[in-house]
């Protein structure tokens, strides 16, 4: 693979080569000293695989243009990549990557029923049933659509089930991204580049030039010769590490889990409560991550609170979306909610925390197996949501202890800035609806605030009483 590379133009290759770790397996190899950010490799535009060059392909292009729709960038990526590794001669460069490729890989589709069950109740377990189900559909279409109609290009005992199963991991956990200046997305597969292990210990260093379009490493640390040369992935939680690319981080400090808010259009309401979410930078369906930094974002307080508006409520909250608590009754129904749903949630898990943590510590699950890993996700998850529920609890006593009282060190205070649960606090002189615990929270969120601000006070002013 690395004479073609050269051949076709890749730099940097002579300082580096491939090599086995005891870590992470197969990666790359510094033969000299980088300093952080030099140019590390280059690989040319001409050897990507993209989707652009799929159907540039005399052989494959006429193929995939007589698909309509098209099909989806992944399912190009994947039979581009088949088609290749089908071929018996021709395609010597590309077929010389197909052949450094992993013959399998360790995501989580790949897991037993056992395996998986580890981490039942997470949003792991969830997901990884459903692309089970969703890959034997997407092959069913693809014969139907494409590979049934070109046996000739498509040998079905070289494009089986199993081997798109493989070509679709392929894609996922060796693709990279990138942003266009037009904004346009592309998603291509670097030969060499794609041999590099992530670690979040190295910063962001793999770069697009649309100008030419190439593809270049930079050096996200400084290396001495003999180092493992790695990239970053980006900031990913070990749910999505393990559904991609078949690995996990020990106490991943990105862990995350990923809640759907939505409401039915026939729900009472539905459009003056649209109309506020949008005002809000939200939908009527939203995708919100916990962190463990920020185990309750405001945005899910703001979705609930809309959501949870009754007329009355709406008679006064037509111009702007809620930032702070619209009143006592609407804040103990949201944070009531969240606590069961929480509460819910971690019920659903197969194995309890302090279980796992017990089991992992005995051996049950043998490191770096398919099971630990599983254990991994599940901890990272519940640990998440352990940190939401205890804080929707906290706040959720505050908003009980604090109803009916008004005042400057109101318990049912939380700052609207940012979000500090815990006084002293100092009403809005205004609106009497939010509270801040320094003038420099109240000054950097009045732009957010003002409008709501305006509302309130003019309801406070006609006998309506919104905290």
């Amino acid at each position: 693979m690395e004479s073609w590379l050269k051949e076709s133009g890749a730099v940097g290759l002579d300082e580096l080569e491939l090599a086995n770790f005891q870590v992470t397996g197969r990666g790359v190899k510094s033969l000299q000293y980088f300093k952080e950010g030099e140019r590390v490799l280059t690989i040319p535009c001409g050897i990507l695989w993209t989707v652009e060059h799929a159907y540039a392909d005399p052989l494959l292009g006429p193929a995939l243009r007589s698909v309509q729709p098209p099909l989806t960038v992944e399912d190009t990526l994947a039979t581009y990549i088949l088609f290749v590794r089908s071929r018996k001669s021709g395609y010597n460069g590309l077929r010389s990557h197909v052949t450094a490729l992993p013959t399998s890989y360790s995501s989580s589709i790949y897991f037993t029923e056992n395996e998986l069950e580890v981490c039942a109740g997470t949003s792991l377990y969830t997901i990884t049933k459903q692309l089970k189900r969703q890959i034997e559909e997407d092959y069913a279409s693809l014969v139907a659509r494409i590979f049934g109609q070109y046996q000739d290009l498509f040998p079905l005992d070289k494009f089986t089930i199993e081997d798109y199963k493989w070509a679709v991991s392929t894609v996922w956990s060796r693709g990279m991204d990138f942003v266009r200046p037009d904004e346009n997305s592309i998603r291509l597969l670097a030969p060499f580049a794609d041999m590099l292990n992530h670690s979040s210990e190295v910063k962001q260093c793999h770069v697009y030039d649309a100008s030419s379009g190439n593809v270049s490493v930079l050096a996200g640390k400084d290396y001495k010769a003999g180092d493992q040369v790695f990239i970053n992935y980006g900031p990913l939680p070990n749910n999505r590490l393990l559904r991609l690319y078949g690995f996990v981080l020990s106490n991943n400090p990105n862990d995350s889990y990923d809640i759907v808010l939505s409401t039915h259009p026939t729900a009472p309401f539905w459009e003056q409560k649209q109309k506020l979410w949008i005002s809000a930078g939200l939908d009527s369906t939203c995708t919100i991550s916990l962190t463990l930094t920020d185990p309750l974002p405001k945005n899910v307080l703001r979705y609930l609170r809309i959501q949870r508006l009754d007329e009355s409520d709406l008679s006064v909250m037509q111009v702007d979306a809620t930032d702070g608590i619209i009143n006592e009754s609407n804040e103990v129904e949201v944070l009531q909610f969240l606590v069961d749903s929480f509460c819910g949630l971690l019920e659903n898990f197969g194995t309890q925390l302090e279980m796992l943590e017990e089991q992992l510590a005995a051996g049950v699950h043998p490191p770096g197996g398919n099971a630990w890993a599983a254990a991994h996700v599940s901890l990272g998850e519940q640990r998440v949501l352990r940190l939401a529920r205890k804080r929707a609890e906290d706040l959720l006593a505050a908003a009980e202890s604090g109803r009916g009282r008004r005042g400057y060190l109101s318990p049912l205070a939380q700052c609207a800035n940012c979000d500090k649960v815990s006084g002293p606090f100092m009403l809005c002189g205004r609106c009497k609806a939010v509270v801040y615990c320094t003038r420099t929270c109240q000054v950097v969120h009045y732009k957010e605030h003002k409008v709501v601000c305006r509302v309130m006070s003019t309801a406070s002013k006609n006998g309506l009483e919104m905290n």
